[in-house]
């Protein structure tokens, strides 16, 4: 995973509350095994009856999402925050999120940001009125800023470590990796061995 410090680009709105995981990535897109290439079919169903926020000119190319509460409720899918990384979006902007879907967007290298229900307004106004607007979403100053602004945010200080230092699970164990082999080079013969 790649660290993630710091975000700065154009906004998407979804001005929509409890938009859930089912309507992030549909079910029939599940049957895959990578990680990635799941961009193309983010928000599927919504897409396909036109006129959709994201499949607008002025938004495309956006990397920060700005959305209602709750979002990414729902089944607990890791492939929600797949998709919206390999859509291009780096970071989501919201008042609350599903707890199963915001410990995914950390495991993924997305960045997750709550703020206050006015601020969001804020930014889901400024997104939608002036599509150039550009923000900045700051993991180590803890802060969304843009023209005229400055937004804190709080973030769990361990999830907020992984980021910057671009550690998923995989990459915190493996900083271990002399320790297991030494604790694995004493083990008894007769039990399962980690190769």
């Amino acid at each position: 995973m790649d660290p993630v410090s710091r975000v700065t680009g154009r906004m998407a709105p979804i001005d929509r509350a409890d938009v859930d995981t089912d309507q992030i990535i549909p079910k029939q897109f599940l049957k895959r095994i990578e990680r990635t290439g799941y961009g193309p079919f983010l928000f599927f169903d919504w897409r396909a009856s036109g006129d959709f926020v994201l499949d607008k000119p002025e938004h495309a190319g956006a990397s920060v999402l700005v959305t209602g509460a709750n979002f990414g409720c729902g089944s607990s899918r890791e492939h929600a925050p797949w998709a919206l990384r390999d859509f291009g979006f780096k970071a989501i902007i919201a008042p609350s999120f599903a707890d199963i879907f915001l410990g995914n967007c950390f495991k993924t290298g997305l960045l997750a940001v709550t703020l206050p229900e006015r601020q969001v307004r804020h930014l889901i106004d400024l997104a939608a009125e002036d599509p150039s607007a550009q923000v900045t979403v700051d993991l180590e100053k803890q802060e969304v800023r843009g023209e005229g602004f400055a937004y804190r945010f709080a973030v769990d200080p361990f999830q907020r470590d992984c980021l910057l230092r671009g550690l998923d699970e995989i990459g915190l164990v493996e900083r271990h990796t002399s320790e297991i082999g030494a604790f694995e080079s004493h083990r008894a013969e007769w039990l399962p061995a980690v190769k």
